[in-house]
């Protein structure tokens, strides 16, 4: 079975190119909903969600994981949750040769190892949310490709 999304695609980019060291993806919004309804996934060509990161307001955990071949691998979580339901907020994910890293209210939160090589295999950019977004935005080495006033 595979993931399920049962919530809103906010903001979906693709990049034929794939991505590099060096990107970052910046997310500000509104955590307005009482539910744990918003993530961000990095898809491969093939389909596979090669970084999944997802805050769970309801245990103040940020958790990470990947889905390739049909199947979650092992989950990881972090215990730095600077989130607070009701409020804006601001999260970053990066990439350097070897991990994913994740700042949410500028702290370091969470760190990803790859799962998946090459990096250039990753397409396509997600975010499904019901809280309100603000502004969404990928950039690489001086472009950006983002979309605001959500």
């Amino acid at each position: 079975m595979g993931p399920l999304h049962p919530f809103c695609l906010q903001f979906e980019a693709f990049h034929a190119g794939g991505l590099a060291p060096g990107w970052s993806l910046l997310v500000q919004g509104h955590s307005d909903s009482g539910e744990d309804q918003f993530e961000i996934n990095f898809l491969s060509e093939t389909g596979d969600i090669v970084f999944h990161i997802k805050p769970r307001f309801s245990s103040a955990t940020m958790v990470a994981n990947a889905f390739q071949g049909g199947r979650w691998g092992q989950e990881e979580a972090s215990s730095v949750f600077p989130l607070v339901l009701g409020e804006p907020f601001e999260m970053e994910v990066s990439s350097d040769a070897e991990h994913f890293h994740v700042h949410a209210q500028e702290h370091k939160v969470l760190q990803f190892a790859h799962r998946h090589r090459p990096l250039a295999a990753i397409t396509r950019v997600q975010v499904l949310s019901d809280h309100r977004l603000a502004q969404v935005e990928l950039a690489r080495k001086g472009l950006c490709w983002g979309a605001g006033g959500y």
